[in-house]
């Protein structure tokens, strides 16, 4: 799937377009939730998830999110980061909006997601505070 331009961008759940060297570089440096992630990890995690891309129109990749599902009945979006040069022009948001929208036909009854920072984008795309923290639960 690839979609209309966004002011000079574009975002591709196309695998062959990720730049996944790239990838890694953002989130084992620049990422608090995966700093010193190995680029293994990141590899494998790409593997087993709906991958998506943001490109500047013509030339390369400048963002990237991934959602792991069973395209049923749940999903978790994660990894979710915009290049700084390319920040403050709504793409995060685009992102959020666009996996969203892309899982749609899928009707999963969850759609997840944790952030330390962003609160203010995900709900502009329809995210809300879960309405029973106190039910869920962590290991790891």
């Amino acid at each position: 799937m690839t979609v209309e331009p966004i002011s000079g961008y574009e975002i591709s759940t196309d695998p062959a377009r990720l730049d996944l060297a790239l990838v890694h570089h953002w989130l084992s440096t620049d990422a608090y939730w995966a700093l010193g992630r190995d680029r293994e990890t990141v590899e494998r995690a790409a593997a087993g998830s709906i991958n998506f891309g943001v490109y500047k129109s013509g030339g390369g990749q400048v963002g990237y999110a991934r959602v792991v599902t069973d395209r049923t009945t749940f999903g978790w979006l994660c990894d979710v980061y915009v290049d700084r040069d390319h920040r403050g022009r709504g793409l995060g948001l685009r992102l959020a909006r666009e996996v969203r929208d892309h899982l749609a036909p899928y009707r999963l009854k969850r759609l997840l997601l944790s952030t330390g920072d962003a609160h203010a984008v995900y709900a502009k795309a329809g995210f809300v505070p879960h309405p029973s923290p106190q039910s869920l639960m962590i290991l790891g």
